[in-house]
Order: C-alpha cells, then sequence, then structure tokens
C-alpha cells in the first residue's frame, strides 16, 4: 500500500501544505488526492509569494486583470488567489462529501498584518470567507492574545477555523476553549454546529531548532546531544493527551450529541529543519488518530518514499515527554520563553512572507504600467547613506509604516492629532464620487461666457491651481486664469487691469474662512464688480472654496455667490490641492478633472498601505529625504524641474517646507535656484529632478549626470505627461507625512505661521485706531535704500560706512550648511523675479550656500514655516518697498499697503524673536531700488 495512504489507515489525515495554480490545471492534485490519499491543502503567504513571484503561472491571468482595469495590489493578489482557492476548494469538495465535511478542506490565511488586532482579523475572515464562498474553506487565524477572542466569534458565525502559529500548550488548551465557546454559541443562536470543522495547527520543528540554539550555548555537551530535535515532538505528544482530554466529558458529549465535530490538531512545520535529522522525523513521530499532518512536497516525497507508518506512535512514551521538557526546564531552558518568542517571530515572518508577496505583484503591475522604464530612481550618493537608507526602509517595513500612516496612526509622528488630519489620503476616491457637482458647475461657468477666472486666496491651498494652470495653460474656449495671493496694491492693481471685471469670476478661497488676505481682497473686488454691474448682482460672480460653517461660507450666504463648495477640516490646506480647493479652480479652468483623478488614482494605488516599502515610491523618496536629512546633514532638498512643470517646484518647496520645519528640525527646500556646476554646492543638498517626458532641458540633464558623479545624492522622477501632475502631488504628499515621521515631527500643523499671522493682526488693528504702524530707525541709508536691524543682529554686523559693507558683513554670517533667503515684499513679476535670481546665484556661487526667494506676504503662508520654526540655518534679507499708489481696503480702516508692511514687519519681528539671522533693506523706488541692491550685493560678494 501507497505509504501515505498508510496514515489514513493509522486514523491520520495527510494534507498538503502547498499551493501553485499550475498544481491544480494540470490535475496534479487530483492525482495526489487519487494515488495519495491527500485529504486537504494549506496555503500560506509564503506559499503563495513563491508561487506568483517565481513562476509564470498567474502571468496571464494578472495581465488580463489589469488589462480590465488598473486595480490596487491587495486586490490583485485576492483576485489571483480567491481564484486558487475556490478551484482547490472545488478539487477537494468530493473529499469533503466522503467524509462528511471531516475532511477536504483548503485553507486560506487571513493578513498577517492583522495578527494583533481582533476586530480586523474578524472582519477579514467574514469578509473571505463570503468571498470565497465554498462550505469547504478554512479560514486561518493566529493563536495570538488577539486571535483567541476572534476564533471564538468567527466559530460562532458558522466559520470552519484553521487556528495557526500555535507552539505552546497551554495557548492549545486556550484555543479550545475558543473553539469550544464558539459551538456553543453557534448553537444558542440556532446553528449547526455539525457543519463546523477546525483544526489547531501545533508548528514542530519550529521548537526544535529553537530549542536547539539553546542547547547549542549549553555548557553541558552531554545534555544536550541528548536533548536535541526531542522538544518539538514531546510538545506535541502532551498537546495530544490534553486533546483526547477537553474532547471528552458532559461539556463535549453534549456538543457532539448535537453532531458536533472535535477540533483535530494539525502537526504543521513537520519538514526538519537540522539536516541531521531524518527527513520522515516529524510525520512517523506524530501519527495519531483524529490527527492532520500537513506536509511540504519534499517531506510528502520523502514519506512515500521510504517513511514508516506506526498507529499511535503520538501516544508512545508520554512520560519519556514530560521527562525531555523537565529536564529543559532543569538547565533553565524555558519552554514558555521559546513559544512566546516563536508567536512573534511566527507573525513577523508570516509578515515578511506577505511582504514579499504584495512587493511581487507590486512590481508586476508597475512594469506593466512603465514598461522597462523605471519612473523613479534614487542615487544615495555614498555607500554610507544608502546603507543607512536601507535600514531605516526595513525599519518602517518590520514596523508596518505605511500601513500605519494610511490608518492615521498618530504615534507614527508625534502623538497629538495626526489621526484628524490624513482625509487627503483617500480624497481622490471622494472626488470622484462627488465629481458630478463639479461637472455642473464647469458648465455653468461655459454657459455664462465667464472670460477670466480670478482667484483670491493664501497659502498652500491656492498654489495648486496655479500649478494646474501653468502646467496645462490656457484651455480652448474656456476662461484665462489669475491668481491674487499678494497684498501688495501694485499686484493688486496689474491683476484688475488684466481682466474684465464683468465677465471675471472670483473664487475666493480659504479653508478656516478668517484668513485675513482672502477676506480683504473680496473686499475690494465685490466692490469693483458691484460699480461696474450693480450691487446686488455682484455676489453672483463669486464663488466660495471654504470648510463647513466657516465665517466665508456665512458671508457667501448672505452675498448669495454663485457656488460655495465645501473642503474637508481633515485636509490642511498644503495638502489640499486634490479637494474642491484644486478642483473646483480646475474646472472653471476647463480641465479634465475627471481624467486628472482618475490618472492620480494609479499612484494612489501604487502608493497604497499594502505596498511594502521597497516598491513604494513614497516610501522610497520620503525615507532616503529623511535619513538624508537627520544622518547626513543634507537637508536642502533643491528642487529642478523641466519648464513645462516648473511651478510643481514652488508647490513643493511649500509642502516641504511648511509640513517638515518646526521644533528646530526639518527640510529646506529650495525650488527656482539656477542650475549650476557641482564644485558650487555645499555637501547639505538633496537634489530632486523632476522631468517631463519629451520636454527634459538638456542642459539640466547634464547638470544632474554631474551631480550624480559627483557623490550627490539625487531623486530622478519621470513624468509621463501633463495629465500624471495628480499623481506627483500624491506621491509627494506622502513622501512628505513619511520624511516627517522619520525627522521626527507633525507634518500637519504650522505653528510658526500662526505666530506671524497674529502679529500682522495686532499691528492692522493697531492701525485702524492709531492710522500709524511702529516705527524704527535705520541703522544705514544710502541711495534711497535704508537698512534695518534689531539691536543684536545690528552688534553682530557692526558700523560700516557703504551698503556694500554691511551687506558682505550680513553674508559673511553665512556658514556651511546654512542657507540664505531673500524675502521681498514686492510686485511679484518677470523682473523682479530676475533681479532676485541673480542676487540669489552671485551668493550661493560665493558661499556655496543653499539660496530660497520668497516673495511677501504668500511664503509667509508656506516656506515661512520652516524659515521661523526649524534649524536655525537661514541667514534672511527681508527686501520692503514705498508703494507709489496705494489702494484702500474698503471698509476696513486701513490700506493694502498698510496691511504689507504690517505683515513685513511682524514676519521681521518673529524672525528676531526666534533669534535668526535677519537684515530688512528698504526701497524708495523699488525697480531704481533693486537694481541698487544687485549692485551692492555683488560688491559686498567680490
Amino acid at each position: 500500500m501507497n505509504r501515505l495512504k498508510q496514515l489514513a489507515v493509522c486514523g491520520q489525515s495527510p494534507w498538503l501544505d502547498y499551493m501553485k495554480r499550475s498544481l491544480i490545471e494540470t490535475g496534479g492534485l487530483r492525482l495526489l488526492i487519487e494515488q495519495d490519499g491527500l485529504r486537504g491543502v494549506t496555503s500560506n503567504p509564503s506559499i503563495f509569494e513563491k508561487a506568483i513571484a517565481e513562476t509564470d503561472d498567474y502571468k496571464d491571468a494578472l495581465t488580463a486583470f489589469q488589462a480590465a482595469a488598473d486595480h490596487g495590489i491587495s486586490t490583485i493578489y485576492e483576485h489571483l488567489v480567491i481564484a486558487d482557492i475556490r478551484a482547490a476548494a472545488d478539487v477537494l469538495f468530493p473529499v469533503y462529501e466522503e467524509t462528511g465535511g471531516r475532511d477536504g478542506y483548503i485553507s486560506l490565511e487571513c493578513s498577517p498584518y492583522l495578527a494583533n488586532d481582533t476586530a480586523a482579523t474578524m472582519a477579514e475572515a467574514l469578509r473571505l470567507w463570503t468571498a470565497v464562498a465554498r462550505p469547504n474553506l478554512m479560514v486561518k487565524v493566529p493563536a495570538t492574545a488577539a486571535g483567541l477572542p476572534a476564533i471564538r466569534h468567527l466559530i460562532g458565525k458558522g466559520l470552519n477555523i484553521n487556528i495557526t502559529l500555535l507552539f505552546s500548550v497551554g495557548v492549545y488548551e486556550q484555543v479550545v476553549e475558543a473553539y469550544l465557546s464558539g459551538l456553543e454559541d453557534l448553537a444558542r443562536g440556532g446553528g449547526d454546529v455539525s457543519k463546523i470543522a477546525g483544526v489547531a495547527s501545533i508548528f514542530v520543528s519550529r521548537i526544535d531548532a529553537a530549542i536547539d540554539k539553546r542547547l547549542d550555548q549549553l555548557g553541558d555537551k552531554a545534555a544536550a546531544d541528548r536533548l536535541r530535535g526531542k522538544a518539538g515532538i514531546a510538545n506535541a505528544k502532551l498537546a495530544y493527551v490534553r486533546y483526547k482530554a477537553l474532547f471528552s466529558g458532559p461539556r463535549w458529549q453534549a456538543l457532539a450529541s448535537s453532531g458536533a465535530q472535535s477540533q483535530r490538531l494539525l502537526w504543521a512545520s513537520t519538514s526538519t529543519k537540522n539536516p541531521d535529522y531524518k527527513d520522515t522525523m516529524y510525520v512517523e513521530a506524530l501519527i495519531g488518530r483524529d490527527t492532520v499532518d500537513t506536509l511540504p512536497p519534499a517531506t510528502m516525497e520523502a514519506f512515500r518514499d521510504h517513511g514508516v507508518a506506526m498507529p499511535d506512535a503520538i501516544e508512545q512514551d508520554v512520560p519519556g515527554a514530560r521527562a525531555i521538557l523537565a529536564e529543559l526546564e532543569r538547565l533553565g531552558v524555558s519552554l514558555d520563553e521559546v513559544t512566546e518568542g516563536l508567536v512573534k517571530d511566527g507573525v513577523q515572518k508570516f509578515a515578511d512572507a506577505f511582504d514579499k508577496l504584495l512587493g511581487a505583484i507590486a512590481r508586476q503591475r508597475l512594469s506593466m504600467q512603465d514598461g522597462a522604464t523605471t519612473r523613479q530612481e534614487i542615487s544615495p550618493g555614498s555607500a554610507e547613506m544608502e546603507a543607512a537608507v536601507a535600514k531605516e526602509m526595513d525599519v518602517w517595513r518590520k514596523s508596518g509604516g505605511i500601513r500605519r500612516l494610511w490608518a492615521g496612526d498618530k504615534s507614527l509622528w508625534v502623538g497629538r492629532d495626526e489621526d484628524k488630519r490624513v482625509g487627503w489620503l483617500d480624497i481622490v476616491d471622494r472626488e470622484l464620487g462627488d465629481i458630478d457637482w463639479l461637472d455642473s458647475f464647469g458648465r455653468d461657468v461655459k454657459h455664462r461666457g465667464i472670460e477670466d477666472v480670478v482667484l483670491l486666496g493664501m497659502g498652500g491651498s491656492s498654489l495648486g491651481p496655479e500649478v494646474l494652470s501653468a502646467t496645462f495653460g490656457r484651455q480652448v474656449g474656456w476662461p484665462g486664469f489669475f491668481m491674487l495671493d499678494s497684498t501688495d496694491p501694485a499686484q493688486i492693481k496689474a491683476t484688475e487691469q488684466a481682466v474684465d471685471i464683468g465677465r471675471t469670476l472670483f473664487i475666493v478661497s480659504s479653508k478656516s474662512g478668517g484668513t485675513l488676505e482672502p477676506n480683504i481682497f473680496l473686499d475690494y473686488f465685490l466692490e469693483r464688480v458691484g460699480a461696474v454691474l450693480g450691487k446686488d448682482r455682484a455676489g453672483d460672480h463669486f464663488i466660495a472654496v471654504t470648510d463647513p460653517g466657516s465665517p466665508l461660507e456665512r458671508r457667501a450666504k448672505h452675498l448669495h455667490f454663485a457656488h460655495v463648495f465645501h473642503g474637508m477640516p481633515s485636509i490642511g490646506g498644503r495638502y489640499s490641492v486634490l479637494s474642491k480647493f484644486g478642483l473646483a479652480p480646475a474646472v472653471a479652468m476647463g480641465i479634465d478633472i475627471k481624467r486628472l483623478l482618475e490618472t492620480t488614482q494609479a499612484m494612489e494605488r501604487t502608493c497604497g498601505p499594502d505596498v511594502p516599502p521597497a516598491e513604494n515610491p513614497a516610501v522610497r523618496l520620503g525615507v532616503a529625504m529623511g535619513v538624508a536629512a537627520t544622518h547626513f546633514g543634507r537637508d536642502k532638498v533643491t528642487i529642478i524641474a523641466s519648464p513645462g512643470i516648473t511651478d510643481f517646484g514652488f508647490w513643493l518647496e511649500q509642502l516641504l517646507a511648511e509640513s517638515t520645519g518646526k521644533l528646530g528640525r526639518g527640510l529646506i527646500p529650495l525650488a527656482g535656484e539656477p542650475v549650476t556646476t557641482p564644485e558650487r554646492y555645499g555637501n547639505d543638498r538633496f537634489f530632486v529632478y523632476l522631468e517631463l517626458d519629451g520636454q527634459g532641458d538638456p542642459a539640466q540633464i547634464l547638470a544632474v549626470e554631474a551631480l550624480e558623479r559627483a557623490g550627490h545624492p539625487v531623486a530622478r522622477i519621470r513624468v509621463r505627461d501633463a495629465w500624471h501632475i495628480g499623481q506627483e502631488f500624491f506621491r509627494w504628499e506622502i513622501a512628505t507625512a513619511v520624511a516627517g515621521a522619520i525627522i521626527g515631527i507633525d507634518p500637519f500643523d504650522q505653528p510658526d505661521v500662526e505666530a506671524s499671522k497674529a502679529k500682522t493682526t495686532a499691528l492692522t488693528e493697531g492701525y485702524a485706531t492709531s492710522r500709524g504702524l511702529p516705527s524704527r530707525e535705520p541703522v544705514f541709508r544710502e541711495n534711497g535704500l535704508a537698512l534695518y536691524a534689531d539691536p543684536r543682529n545690528a552688534a553682530e554686523l557692526g558700523r560700516h560706512n557703504t551698503l556694500a559693507g554691511y551687506l558682505k558683513s550680513h553674508f559673511d554670517r553665512v556658514q556651511m550648511g546654512d542657507y540664505a533667503a531673500l524675502l521681498a515684499y514686492i510686485k511679484r513679476d518677470e523682473a523682479h523675479t530676475k533681479a532676485l535670481t541673480a542676487m540669489r546665484s552671485a551668493i550661493r556661487d560665493k558661499t556655496h550656500a543653499a539660496t530660497c526667494v520668497g516673495f511677501g506676504p504668500r511664503f509667509q503662508h508656506s516656506t515661512g514655516q520652516v524659515y521661523k520654526g526649524g534649524p536655525n540655518s537661514g541667514v534672511f534679507l527681508q527686501i520692503t518697498c514705498d508703494d507709489p499708489v496705494d489702494i484702500d481696503v474698503p471698509g476696513r480702516g486701513y490700506s493694502f499697503g498698510v496691511v504689507k508692511s504690517a505683515q513685513a514687519q511682524g514676519d521681521l519681528e518673529v524672525l528676531e524673536e526666534r533669534g535668526r539671522r535677519a537684515l530688512r533693506v528698504h526701497l524708495k523706488s523699488v525697480d531704481a531700488g533693486l537694481a541698487e541692491l544687485v549692485r551692492a550685493v555683488d560688491e559686498a560678494l567680490s
């Protein structure tokens, strides 16, 4: 007789611990049933990882599934695996019927990521049971502290459960209690207990592997030799003794009389780990009635070839088994301690295998999307950084960092209210579900013949629409787009003159609804529209984008705005571009937001909670930035972007700065700094190159290649086309949250931005009553320029006879690892940007320091956070000017020029209070003054 069939004669059911699609499709599984008496199959993540990653069995199925539509990694995994489980269950179903439901089962594991979460395990098991929809399915649940209550609940719901990762006899008794209690719960609820089967899977060889290691460390070699390879079988024998006792007596008989089956012991991990042991050792020693042995293919073949089936072997020499375990305790080898550790190790090993499995699927999915081209590559620059990044990546993998991020686990960051600030994670799906309303708004804009759209906003929630406008350009037949986020009177007047007021739609954008700038912009343009169209019709040319219940919403309703779009309170402004704050303006511009969002969904899946760090581009990027900054001092994230997506760099600059710059830490992002040769950069840089397919700047490409050769870390990202810009928004939002966790800050608050806002409010309110702002005496005047500094900065600068002398003294304070920032409260236009760029280039080339340029007040609401709350490594030159023409803010008692002056003064005061190296230069005439300043900077640095 076939040796495997002899196991059934001995009362034991042989199951196969293996699964792959070709085993089913070629008839191999059916053959094992017919020839070897196989009675069941077990699977686990490790088995499926090898099947999917190392064979071609699933290639066609995966390709066909993805060809229909893009899917997330978990969805692909379940599509492939559930198909196998169903097919195997169907092949095994005759065994199930022949044995009256005692055998014929296929096991499917709950996600090992949920092993320590009772509620999630229960939900997962019920979902899998429903999805597979086969009576001969066993759902595998681990015997962890969290798994035990889940076992009872699931059995009570009528599920067949395979309890896995079981080592200890004491825990086994708890498992039996859960099984019996679950059957009793089912019976009380009117369920049929005869339809329930279960196994308790005790892992055998893993116990010996762990015990043997400890024995090898003992001084008593004779005792070690005597006990080696004995603990696993001894432990199993004692478990079988308890099985016979627990499934007897009145309690069990009451259930058995209703047709209940006992929960059999299943011997798992029965392949020998030690080559010195006989390859059938565990199978032969554990033969017993009413047991199951699940065999890996190699062990099954070995037993078929030369195994010995001795009936009731499990019951032989039980006293000897007790003696073995007692001697181990006497030698200081605690079985309880070992088994407890094995449970934790087993959970981690299953999670590791699941990581590999999902990673293999992620790679195949990505290759179908991108072909042979890698769209994100990170060159660490050195072996030391590469090793540090790899170490942190492993920490993220083992700790489930990306799953914790998606779950909003605030302990990933600083443990305050971060869990209430992650609504942006699923906003793409939400907005796609709400797209009809936005489409209706777009049709309304088109129907009304609107010529231009002006966004009145401030900060991160406004920069996203600006990027979309610059990236897509004006759409044929749709309005032009303008953004006003400056209180500079010249900027306001230029915006007004660029549009036909009577045919313009104004979008007032403010999350809180109380931000000063959007509200005073509204005051002004509401009056201007009213003057053209009549006060009663003015509101119809305005829409609001704001959080529910905000002051802006109340005002919008009072003024009869055409539309009010709600943001989500759980999404901060800088993370809001894919919400109504970005989408409402995009619709008004004529951008196909459905296409944009659907394209972005692919990146959402690519960076999802089920994508392990090694295959998750956002985690890789965030970890690289975080490690570069915290371990190597490379905190100056230098953004280089192809001309077609240049403006994305400014959105990214505010995202990184406002998210990470606090508690004296953070990333210092730099956008718009001209690219130069490697020797002009310090060793504090981390470069990011965003290249638009087919539109790469050859000079940029050569420069980036030179930076890589010079040993600078470089992250290269290839953007397919304009429609993929949404993917970059999402990639970088995740990456920023990851980097924030590594840096050790809350990436969703902005405490130091609030400090500047408070200063501005106090100064403007003071002006409204006193008709003046506090004044300072300049420390120096020359050629229509005046310098201002507080006593500490003035003392450090010393006394000089020329403007260039003061500037030289100021920039001499720039040390290695510092950065220089030009903060200009002037009109943002091409000429002024060119002048500021010339100065920043000169500063960088002379000092090798990173340089930033910000136009006030918009930078206050973004990069201003890192300038005040980040590391004290900035050297700041604030630039202000007289306003030749000012504009009153209707009904406020002050002008826009006063507001701008208050913002600049408040900003400088906060910088000074934070101990920053700061100097203000005031220009009597902005154009002439800028030219003189450029000259003086050149002289100072020569």
